[in-house]
């Protein structure tokens, strides 16, 4: 699988006054990328890719690779970083246009949200936590980004990634 995000929960998408018992971990997100399309990774529940949530507090820097005479071990192939902009507007679809038209940039240049509601492209596809079956939490909405040559591939469509704080359970799924 590969690896797509990392993500602080920090008391994304709850309502005020609830517990915060997601605060303390990470999400690490992965995805099939053998024959993408065969893996159904666009399902929550089929196996094709995973939301993983993991104890901040155990998480540590890795060291970087001793080199061997090689000095591609230390190159990475591409890595990106977000910036996180606030927006007033009532929905997503709503925030990226604003975004788009105050900054002068392309609204593909958004690569998501955190927390919120999610902007379905077909039908709701809430998961239920399979331990509570409770419906879980959208943690955030991912989009493939602008260039295609470090695109992640949901199909031309976008992700979404959920949790259940208490069952300390996640997941993942797209549409397109």
């Amino acid at each position: 699988m590969q690896f797509l995000a990392q993500i602080l929960l920090d008391g994304l998408g709850r309502p005020a006054g609830e517990a915060d018992t997601q605060a303390d971990r990470v999400m690490a997100i992965f995805m099939c990328q053998n024959d993408p399309g065969l893996c159904d990774e666009w399902s929550p529940t089929a196996g094709g890719n995973r939301a993983l949530l993991y104890p901040s507090d155990a998480l540590r820097p890795m060291a970087a690779p001793v080199p061997d005479g090689d000095e591609d071990v230390l190159r990475l192939g591409a890595v990106n970083a977000v910036t996180l902009v606030s927006s007033p507007a009532a929905d997503y679809s709503e925030a990226r246009e604003e975004w788009g038209n105050r900054s002068g940039n392309s609204p593909r240049n958004v690569l998501g949200q955190l927390g919120g509601q999610p902007d379905w492209l077909q039908g709701d596809e809430t998961p239920a936590c399979a331990t509570c079956t409770q419906p879980m939490i959208l943690v955030a909405q991912l989009e493939e980004g602008p260039d295609h040559t470090t695109a992640m591939n949901f199909g031309g469509g976008t992700a979404f990634a959920f949790a259940c704080g208490p069952c300390a359970q996640g997941a993942f799924l797209w549409q397109c």
